[in-house]
């Protein structure tokens, strides 16, 4: 272990995940809704070797308490009063080598949305079903022999519904927008042949191709972990981890944008748990915000919770 780290410095690894760090943009916020499934610093997804993986994944948020710059804001400042949502992902993941995979993720989405009437009236419920943005994400693993350092690069797809009757751009579940997609990881020993170990990811998406006078805001999400490796109980392995996630993403742009009250930066705090039962793996984390800086008037979560099972081949 130690001699194919030495292969390739510290600086670089230190390097490139700074390089993704710093182009996002200095003013990074999040879109009004939150409307993205925060998927950064999970270990289930870590290629180890050449094969293959599917995976289904659900995610849960409900974002009902209105916050305003970094503390909470009344609820009559906002006409927003709820945006529930559960995530259910299906994907593929396949390596042909030690250096080069892909992954496909499909997700869908079932979306709760509660907010005033027109005339102040009445509060309006919507509640719809529909696909989600669909993403392909290349992989390189041939920095380090043990593939445990990667780079990623692909798109984001516009195959969610974007135009839904009544609904705001930036609470539709898809974006409308084609976007690129760059990304980093590496995990490590703190010790050669310790159980505890680091890791590091981020990924950056840039919106390229835009629809309808709607550009959603440049995002980054980071994430720096630890996590015990080698816990057996009659063959099963267990794997606790704690992790910290930086989300952050630019305002809204466009005239059927709402910039005023769209972007944040947050800082969550993610304790979760990983039991392989070879083929199986078992991956559970909660996100528990403890920073958050809103952009305007905005709907937030006090948890968002996650659960994959994957089976691996």
């Amino acid at each position: 272990m130690k001699k194919l780290y030495s292969s390739l410095p510290k600086a670089l690894i230190t390097g490139l995940l700074s390089l993704l760090l710093l182009i996002s943009p200095s003013n990074l916020h999040a879109c009004a809704c939150g409307c993205g499934v925060f998927d950064t610093g999970t270990l289930w997804n870590f290629p180890t070797g050449p094969g293959g993986m599917v995976y289904t994944e659900y995610a849960f948020s409900s974002q009902s308490h209105n916050w305003n710059n970094l503390g909470p804001s009344a609820s009559a400042n906002n006409d927003d009063k709820l945006i529930q949502t559960s995530w259910m992902i299906g994907g593929f993941q396949y390596f042909w080598n030690s250096d080069w995979g892909f992954e496909l993720q499909v997700p869908t989405a079932s979306r709760i949305f509660a907010h005033t009437s027109e005339d102040g009236s009445s509060v309006v419920n919507n509640n719809w079903y529909t696909l989600g943005d669909m993403r392909l994400i290349g992989y390189y693993t041939g920095l380090l022999k043990n593939m445990n350092t990667g780079l990623q690069f692909g798109l984001k797809l516009p195959t969610g519904t974007w135009n839904a009757s009544g609904i705001d751009r930036d609470t539709q579940i898809g974006t409308g927008s084609t976007d690129l997609l760059l990304g980093f990881y590496t995990h490590h020993h703190f010790v050669p042949g310790s159980k505890l170990n680091w890791f590091a990811q981020s990924m950056f998406d840039l919106p390229m191709v835009t629809q309808a006078g709607y550009r959603p805001g440049v995002e980054l999400d980071s994430a720096l972990g630890v996590y015990v490796d080698g816990i057996h109980i009659k063959g099963v392995q267990i794997q606790p981890i704690a992790q910290m996630l930086v989300s952050n993403r630019a305002s809204d742009q466009g005239p059927n944008a709402n910039p005023g009250n769209s972007g944040y930066q947050r800082v969550l705090l993610s304790p979760g748990l990983q039991i392989d039962i070879h083929p199986i793996r078992i991956y559970a984390d909660a996100e528990l915000p403890v920073i958050q800086s809103i952009v305007g008037q905005q709907l937030i979560s006090q948890c968002m919770v996650k659960l994959n099972v994957s089976y691996m081949f």
